[in-house]
């Protein structure tokens, strides 16, 4: 399916970060990002000046550019207050703001252009509790998973330069029965069934969700979350 009858939606702000020092003994984040003026390129590896905290599970091809949508902002202001982080985009570490997408209208292996980029939808996000800290809410990345409300990321297929207030415009959508709310059901609500699962399977999927989705398929077992979702001691 071609994304022609698919209505543009312009980006709000594209937002870069440095890797600093974070709040528990020995870890490092680039968590918090700030928008980028004028253009901005997007190679291979994501937003140029931008950095991953830690290489081994952010960043990479297949989580080049992070998306969150400014939409899910309103729900969060209404459940958790009017936390300063939730002011402006940035809160969830995202690259890309926009308003008119979001996980039930995005489908895995969507492609987009953006300015010279073209991007193609990866994988959705599974929260780490880098948020529990950012936000202090002790079980944050949780909310996140349990919601829905995760934002995804995207490979970039065609390197090139954007800037905020450029259209984010559907170029094809190969998989319109997958949007990303569907499969992060199967992940987050810990699906065991074998028929959702061998149907997900047949999904151009990234390494680390195909092994997730093959283990549960071969053992009816679910994974352990708890490290992901609460993190290290803090001392």
């Amino acid at each position: 399916m071609s994304g022609g009858g698919a209505p543009a939606v312009p980006v709000d702000a594209l937002l870069a970060g440095a890797a600093v020092p974070y709040t528990r003994p020995g870890s490092r984040s680039a968590i918090a990002k700030s928008p980028r003026a004028g253009p901005v390129w997007i190679g291979e590896l994501g937003l140029e000046g931008d950095e991953q905290g830690d290489p081994r599970v952010h960043g990479g091809p297949d989580k080049a550019v992070h998306h969150y949508p400014f939409d899910h902002y309103a729900a969060w202001r209404a459940e958790l207050g009017e936390l300063p982080v939730l002011a402006a985009p940035g809160a969830f570490g995202e690259n890309v703001s926009t308003r008119g997408l979001d996980e039930s209208s995005v489908c895995l292996g969507d492609r987009y252009a953006l300015g010279g980029a073209v991007l193609e939808v990866s994988q959705g996000r599974q929260p780490c509790w880098k948020l529990n800290d950012r936000f202090g809410v002790p079980d944050m990345a949780r909310r996140v998973q349990d919601t829905g409300r995760t934002g995804w990321y995207y490979r970039v297929l065609e390197p090139g330069s954007a800037r905020a207030g450029d259209a984010f415009r559907l170029l094809e959508r190969p998989f319109a029965d997958w949007p990303l709310a569907r499969l992060m059901q199967l992940l987050a609500r810990r699906v065991l069934e074998p028929a959702p699962l061998r149907e997900a399977l047949e999904l151009p999927l990234v390494p680390s969700w195909r092994r997730v989705l093959e283990r549960r398929l071969a053992s009816s077992e679910v994974e352990d979350w708890g490290r992901r979702i609460d993190g290290p001691p803090r001392d």
